[in-house]
């Protein structure tokens, strides 16, 4: 009993060691320079593992990048944390950070948003990533969505290397100006209200409209983040019943755990837009049970300060009935044609013909002054670009790469072109 006792873990970590040791193999194999090298091709010819649960006896040709379970740098040669300098820290979240970093070879700026895999595989959160990372890759042209340019993965940490918007988050500029006169609200709810009709045009419902969400770019024109809680496959009058979101902006279906559908977008858009306004979401409240309660029960009070046509697309957006809610007829068609928006050419606004009401003023990539301190003064850790060599001796490592298999992307290559 004693050795069999002893035999089980040795064979466990044994297991581990070979598993390792292939990883480093098949690194070696996809290097085309390496695999020239005489020594190496003779490391290659010894070195494979005999058990078939490791490695067939027939080779068989290499999976395609679909399919393969990625623990090292990616299969595409633009996609390794080394390709890039890590200068910033300039956002964080749940599980991980966005850093401003900078492509060696292009010399581009991107935002990296670097995820840990351990993070989201405990609190069960990979589907949300993986549904970030699909919303993205449909978001091909539309100028008030962020845009990816490739994504990648490591034994530990998930890549995704986003368009670089350095003019703040709606919220960061909220705060400081506590709210913004009508016809800068209006321009700003124009260009949110245009992406979420284009989700909901592609059968996806946004779920988390919330200042924090909205960034500004350079220019002043709006652009759509962190897209990890959209819903996938709504189609027109679909439902879904998923309990996610911001407290604030929660619409009262969501509260109620009832089927929802699309309005609860146009829900968070009247949200943010009174939020705009009066410099609160509506019916807030410090204490978060009275705010739900508020929510719920409480009617709509709109203070004098506004225009009517203000008031009256306020009331048909935060209307608690979705059924009645302004966009439950006919989606983001309704919100275009209400008189709110009758001094918007929405023709000039997607092709960003409109001067933004505000212009952020920045001097370049470098310059950070929207960004909140908090972010910017951390220090960029030196794990960001690199896997613990430990990594390769847990057992996790196969439950993380099954988790986010596919997870790997780079557009074709005609659009480097």
């Amino acid at each position: 009993m004693k050795e069999e006792a002893l035999r089980s873990p040795l064979k466990a970590f044994m297991k581990q060691r070979r598993m390792g040791l292939n990883d480093f193999i098949q690194k070696i194999a996809n290097n085309s320079y390496a695999c020239k090298h005489p020594e190496v091709q003779s490391i290659l010819k010894i070195s494979q593992p005999q058990e078939p649960e490791l490695m067939n006896a027939n080779p068989s040709p290499p999976p395609s990048p679909s399919q393969q379970i990625n623990l090292g740098p990616s299969s595409n040669p633009h996609a390794k944390p080394s390709d890039f300098h890590f200068l910033k820290v300039i956002g964080k979240g749940s599980f991980g950070k966005v850093l401003l970093a900078r492509h060696k070879a292009e010399e581009a700026f991107y935002a990296v948003k670097v995820l840990q895999k351990k993070a989201i595989l405990k609190k069960k959160e990979e589907k949300h990533i993986m549904s970030e990372r699909n919303v993205l890759l449909k978001n091909v042209k539309h100028p008030f969505l962020v845009g990816l340019h490739f994504s990648f993965q490591t034994a530990d940490k998930l890549y995704f290397v986003l368009d670089y918007i350095n003019g703040g988050e709606l919220f960061y500029h909220l705060q400081r100006e506590r709210c913004f006169l009508e016809p800068r609200a209006r321009f700003y709810a124009a260009e949110i209200a245009s992406a979420l009709g284009y989700l909901h045009s592609l059968n996806i419902v946004y779920r988390d409209l919330k200042p924090e969400n909205i960034l500004l770019d350079s220019q002043g024109h709006i652009v759509l983040t962190d897209f990890g809680l959209c819903k996938e496959n709504i189609e027109h009058n679909g439902t879904t019943s998923t309990f996610c979101g911001t407290p604030e902006y929660l619409a009262p279906e969501v509260l109620h755990k009832q089927p929802y559908d699309r309005t609860v977008d146009w829900w968070c858009l009247g949200a943010v837009l009174y939020e705009m306004l009066y410099g609160l979401p509506p019916f807030y409240s410090r204490n978060t049970a009275e705010m739900y309660d508020n929510i719920l029960n409480k009617p709509l009070q709109l203070k004098p300060n506004i225009t009517n046509s203000a008031r009256h697309l306020l009331e048909g957006l935060l209307q608690k009935d979705r059924t009645k809610r302004l966009g439950a007829k006919d989606d983001f068609m309704e919100i275009k044609s209400h008189v709110f928006f009758s001094l918007i050419n929405w023709d000039d606004l997607i092709n960003k013909k409109i001067t933004p009401p505000f212009n952020p003023n920045v001097s370049g990539p470098s310059d950070l002054r929207h960004f909140d301190p908090e972010f910017t003064e951390e220090p960029v850790p030196n794990s960001i670009g690199r896997s613990p060599d430990s990594i390769l001796l847990t057992a996790s490592v196969q439950e993380a790469a099954e988790a986010f298999l596919g997870f790997s992307y780079a557009p074709p290559m005609d659009s480097f072109l």
